[in-house]
């Protein structure tokens, strides 16, 4: 397979109308103290990698999976349940390179620290290839509102007091309308290390195929009543040479969405077009569907395709 060089920084955007992208444990969308609604990295890359489990049926190994006894593995029995054989019986070695086999170790990254007998020393953190951001809602306004729903099961009665079981009464909390910005940065070197270790396989073009297809599709793909009218809205890639050397800052400060949901990339468009950073870029890919989104002052040379 053909090995894959480049830095890469983008930004992926998340389309959430009426919706509940990323709830807090109260049901609440995620605020920050300036109420500005936002969503954790752990949210998009949970639908990136259901995407690649359901659809392009790769070994992930960071997803719920139950026992036989209908409760989530711990870290051991996960292992070994993906692998087929037991941490306990591999070398450091082993366990390294079988982690790195999983997509979305190699490209997120792992902090694998089992507990047990046998299986303490065995610690191991790999710094992914892809460092993804909060997502921060650019959407002028951040209206959540709440409403009552019913339960069709009923509370359990005071038989004693001749008291009768009444429905369960709860909530719901939505979005109105949001636009999250997601930065991401993409470096193969960070797995260098750990690849030469084992032997094994580093970043590929295969690999940057799969992760751009999670970016574009993962979140639409992933439906449930919560996360109904979330979707994928565009994603911005910006691929530098391979030797180059350039840092390029967060795209989420760079991005704008205006009251009439129009997309401004005015603010990355004179940021790639300064002298020193346009002789490093190879390439820039943009991904969105024109026919319900509209984007401004796209940056000089972008290639487009459909989302």
């Amino acid at each position: 397979m053909t090995t894959f060089y480049n830095r890469v920084y983008g930004a992926a955007i998340i389309k959430s109308i009426n919706s509940n992208y990323n709830a807090d444990f109260s049901g609440q969308p995620r605020k920050l103290p300036n109420g500005t609604v936002y969503a954790t990295d752990k949210a998009l890359k949970y639908s990136i990698r259901n995407y690649w489990k359901e659809v392009s049926n790769d070994t992930v190994f960071y997803f719920k999976r139950l026992n036989d006894d209908m409760n989530p593995f711990d870290l051991v029995g996960l292992y070994g349940n993906i692998f087929k054989t037991q941490v306990k019986d591999d070398s450091k070695e082993t366990i390294l390179k079988n982690l790195l086999s999983a997509i979305d170790v190699k490209l997120f990254g792992a902090t694998f620290a089992p507990k047990g007998t046998g299986v303490d020393k065995k610690n191991l953190s790999i710094h992914g290839c892809c460092q993804i951001t909060h997502g921060l809602n650019k959407f002028v306004e951040n209206v959540i509102y709440s409403e009552q729903i019913m339960a069709p099961i009923s509370t359990p009665g005071d038989e004693k007091n001749g008291e009768k079981g009444n429905t369960t009464l709860g909530s719901q909390s939505r979005l109105q309308e949001g636009h999250y910005v997601h930065h991401f940065s993409v470096n193969p070197r960070n797995i260098e290390d750990d690849v030469q270790r084992v032997k094994g396989e580093g970043l590929t073009e295969i690999d940057i195929a799969k992760l751009k297809e999670g970016l574009r599709k993962g979140a639409t793909y992933y439906d449930s009543a919560a996360k109904a009218g979330t979707e994928n809205e565009l994603l911005l890639w910006v691929q530098l040479k391979p030797e180059s050397k350039v840092v390029l800052p967060s795209f989420v400060s760079l991005i704008d969405v205006n009251e009439d949901k129009e997309i401004d990339l005015s603010k990355v468009s004179a940021l790639l077009s300064e002298t020193h950073i346009k002789s490093e870029i190879e390439k820039i890919e943009i991904y969105y569907n024109k026919s319900n989104t509209k984007v401004l002052n796209e940056p000089e040379g972008a290639v487009f395709s459909e989302l």
